[in-house]
């Protein structure tokens, strides 16, 4: 199994990708929240330029943090299901402590 330390996961050089791709609809429906999220974001930075009242900006970013948080489980839940799943059935122990990690940085 490569050594997951080692990687950046940014250059293409180290650029991971699932074993198990995502279905059509698994996209579209992270392309959907994903969208929404940029349109709330783009609702924010007119607030500012309008000089919106703080409160309004503020509720604007609370909805996009959870909107942000929800989408970050929905792909942990399926890095689970598939990624650690298979890399436990291979024998990669390294996968366990890779989720923990990862579950500790959503928070």
């Amino acid at each position: 199994m490569e050594d997951r330390k080692q990687c950046c996961g940014s250059c293409d050089q180290c650029a991971r990708t699932k074993r198990t791709p995502r279905s059509d609809e698994e996209r579209r429906q992270l392309d959907n929240r994903l969208n929404r999220m940029i349109g709330q974001l783009n609702g924010i930075r007119k607030m500012l330029d309008e000089n919106r009242y703080c409160g309004d900006i503020l509720t604007q970013i609370a909805a996009v943090e959870s909107a942000l948080q929800a989408m970050g489980y929905l792909i942990l839940k399926e890095h689970m299901q598939t990624c650690v799943a298979e890399g436990v059935r291979a024998g990669d122990d390294a996968i366990m402590v890779e989720a923990f990690e990862l579950m500790k940085k959503l928070k």
